[in-house]
């Protein structure tokens, strides 16, 4: 069954289409939430919230972009929302301030797994975190991030900069360890 006729049915409220649905895609997103989350408990709640929305407001695909690429943003905004409520964005600094160099010397991350790689990630500020992903894996733009997430175009550059300096430092550390 293609996409198109999964989403179909599932507006016509075929549990069986529903749940091919969610099966088809919530490992993939379980995997986005969880660069969003604190921990996988966060990220299940995630997308079990995203999935309601999905669900809840399917009719609006129109169809435009990948369905895969709709539900992704769902989640996205899902986590965000989720973010809104439970922090502040801290630790925001003048560009100025920020070190924009991200400089490896040797070959660190040849040898980090992409699972390190995560959790370093993870272990970074909320708000450097989420900027992070939006920008560096999701592909927002930071005009984007700053609109989402209701902060100036700066704010969102320097939260960019400082998770990439944090990055940095940490894999820095990793190197002199091995």
């Amino acid at each position: 069954m293609n996409d198109s006729s999964l989403v179909k049915k599932c507006i016509e409220g075929d549990q069986r289409a529903q749940r091919k649905l969610f099966e088809k895609f919530a490992p993939k997103m379980l995997g986005v939430s969880m660069r969003y989350a604190k921990n996988t408990e966060q990220a299940e709640d995630v997308l079990q919230d995203g999935f309601v929305k999905v669900f809840t407001k399917l009719s609006h695909y129109k169809g435009d972009g990948p369905l895969e690429g709709w539900i992704r943003r769902v989640v996205v905004n899902t986590a965000l929302d989720q973010i809104r409520k439970n922090t502040k964005f801290q630790d925001n600094v003048a560009l100025d301030d920020v070190d924009y160099r991200l400089e490896l010397k040797g070959n660190v991350l040849e040898t980090l797994a992409a699972e390190d790689l995560m959790e370093l990630i993870n272990e970074m500020p909320t708000g450097y975190k989420v900027v992070f992903n939006m920008f560096a894996i999701e592909g927002y733009s930071h005009k984007e991030i700053a609109q989402e997430l209701d902060v100036s175009e700066n704010t969102s550059k320097s939260q960019y900069l400082r998770a990439r300096s944090y990055l940095k430092k940490k894999l820095e550390e990793i190197k002199f360890e091995r």
